[in-house]
This record gives structure tokens, C-alpha cells and sequence, in this order.
């Protein structure tokens, strides 16, 4: 009954990816463990959900299909790092108009052991977001002007992520957020929902170059010395 009510709205969509998404986001409940509570939240709250799940899933009706779904975010930072390049960020501005960038550098951020991640200092108000299921973004300040965006990736509580370095032309991490006009309000945005900010799929690329990360020397050699920048050959 649930399945087939959401497959009245999603039409040719990828009805797994919706059904998980939807039910985890909007109901609050885990899909994959349904219980007393999952079926009163369901219950209660069905009808005025669905109405909200139709508007949204109309809005991204017509992008949604090249939107990368949530289980792309599930891997490790490692492998996202290298698989967004060539991959497109899409910004909606401020008129409503959808600007695509090409991802062209990337870094990886691999949990706790990882003493250039953030999380290598543990669970704090700042790396929160962090800890969650991967396909969120975790966003923070530098020199108190420059924004910089990174996409969670992994398994909920499995700290990771990925910070985009490049995006077209630009180069420079600062400079990505200045371009994407990101500020605090995206962190912890949902990637798979969001109606401002999403990434769209491309083929993968297979011409790039690997390299150590910047500005990262307090991690030590071992840490400093990962290949884990990825850049994406001319």
C-alpha cells in the first residue's frame, strides 16, 4: 500500500531512491525497519506527506533523472573524490536559473584516522554533519570570508568527505564557494532534495592526474603524503 501510493507521484523514476529518500527525510522513520511507529507516523501523517512528496518530486521531475542518487554518496571519499570529476554541480541563482559547473579538483577526507579530516578531532558542533549519511554537505568558513563545500560520503557514522577544489575554470577552493555564493544556511543540505544545489551525473573520467592535498602539513608524513587531490587533465 505505501510502495504503491508513492508510485502514483515518482511515475518513471528510480522508485527505491524515492521511496528511501522520502520516507527517511519527510516521515522520519527508517524504511528499512518498520514498526508500530513507523505505520503511526505513516497513518497520521500520510496525506498531508504525499501532497508535499508531489509538489516536490514535480519540481524534480524534469532534473531528477540525471540527479546522482544516494547510494553514489554511500561510497568512501576516496572513490567519490575521483568519480565527481567531470560530474556537474548545479546552482539555482537567485532569478531561478539553473547555472551547471563542471567539478575539475577534488580532495578526500577518509574519517578519524585521517588526521587531515576534520573529524580526526572527533565529534564536535562544527563536524556533526560529518556523522551523517553521505549525500549532505558539510560546509565551513575560512579566514572568515571564504565558504568552503564539501560533500559527506560514506555510511552514517563514518565520518567523510570530499571538498571541491575547481569547478570549471575556477580554481581554488575559496573561490568555489565565492562563485557558488555558499554560505552557512548549506550546511547540512540534502543533495538528493535540495532545490538550490544539487550534482548531476556525466560519464566518469578517465584522463586525470592524482596528488598530495594542500595546506595540510600539521597531518604529518603519512597523512600528508596520500594522493587523495584529484585533478582533472586539459
Amino acid at each position: 500500500m505505501i510502495i504503491n501510493g508513492l508510485q502514483k507521484y515518482c511515475f518513471s523514476l528510480d522508485y527505491q531512491n524515492i521511496i528511501h529518500l522520502f520516507f527517511t527525510q519527510y516521515f522520519n522513520v527508517d524504511i528499512n525497519k518498520p514498526n508500530d511507529q513507523f505505520i503511526t507516523v505513516f497513518n497520521k501523517q500520510k496525506n498531508k506527506k504525499l501532497r508535499s512528496l508531489k509538489n516536490k518530486i514535480m519540481f524534480a521531475q524534469k532534473n531528477i533523472m540525471n540527479r546522482l542518487y544516494w547510494n553514489f554518496y554511500q561510497q568512501d571519499a576516496v572513490v567519490v573524490a575521483e568519480k565527481l570529476l567531470g560530474k556537474n554541480i548545479v546552482r539555482v541563482d537567485e532569478n531561478e536559473i539553473e547555472v551547471r559547473y563542471r567539478i575539475t579538483e577534488t580532495e578526500a577526507y577518509l574519517g578519524e584516522d585521517d588526521l587531515a579530516c576534520h573529524a580526526s578531532k572527533g565529534r564536535t558542533k562544527r563536524t556533526e554533519i560529518m556523522y551523517a549519511e553521505g549525500g549532505q554537505l558539510y560546509v565551513y568558513l575560512i579566514y572568515g570570508m571564504y565558504w568552503m563545500l564539501n560533500i559527506v560520503t560514506g555510511v552514517e557514522n563514518n565520518p567523510q568527505a570530499v571538498l571541491i577544489r575547481g569547478i570549471d575554470k575556477i580554481i581554488g577552493s575559496g573561490k568555489v564557494g565565492r562563485e557558488l555564493k555558499i554560505d552557512k544556511s548549506f550546511y547540512g543540505e540534502n543533495l538528493l532534495i535540495s532545490n538550490r544545489i544539487w550534482l548531476e551525473d556525466a560519464p566518469e573520467e578517465q584522463n586525470f592526474k592524482m596528488a598530495t592535498r594542500i595546506g595540510i602539513d600539521y597531518a604529518g608524513d603519512i597523512w600528508k603524503n596520500k594522493l587523495w587531490r584529484f585533478i582533472l587533465s586539459k
